[in-house]
């Protein structure tokens, strides 16, 4: 992909959405944390997909991504983000997108890209993905926990 657009950066950490970011005042971490845990406490594990390869850009179109889109286990994530939706509600802040595609993202850059990236590169990646021997395996993703990120503190919460 760096040769269609020579300054994509890899990812450093890997991690699918199920909202938007917001911000939450100091004040609301403890109760926007125990809502999310009581919302998410009898969702049970569930594996998905994540093996179409796909160009996003944010809002703003101020970055652009490649990613892994999810094509099995959307209806989970769907049941998902409704829960997590109403814990966004409850204290007034956006919810998450109303037909959302579901991906894990790759690689990043600055700016509106996305015409560099479809066509021939994006062709060419799934060629990657639809070829690699081990994909059926790799490509399938276990969900073991939700994790809400609030500054630099994690929240997790397992799945059953």
């Amino acid at each position: 992909a760096r040769t269609f657009v020579p300054s994509l950066a890899a990812m450093e950490e890997f991690h699918l959405s199920l909202s938007q970011c917001v911000v939450l005042r100091y004040h609301w971490i403890e109760p926007f944390v125990r809502s999310l845990r009581e919302r998410l406490a009898a969702f049970h594990r569930f594996f998905c997909v994540a093996d179409q390869v796909k160009v996003y850009t944010n809002q703003n179109k101020t970055r652009t991504f490649i990613g892994l889109e999810v094509s099995a286990g959307h209806f989970q994530l769907l049941e998902l983000v409704s829960e997590v939706d109403g814990v966004l509600e409850e204290f007034d802040l956006p919810t998450f997108y109303k037909d959302p595609s579901f991906h894990i993202s790759l690689a990043w850059c600055v700016g509106d890209l996305a015409g560099r990236l479809e066509g021939q590169c994006l062709r060419e990646l799934q060629d990657i993905v639809d070829g690699f021997e081990e994909s059926a395996s790799l490509l399938r993703i276990q969900w073991e926990q939700i994790r809400c990120k609030s500054g630099n503190k994690y929240f997790s919460f397992p799945l059953r």
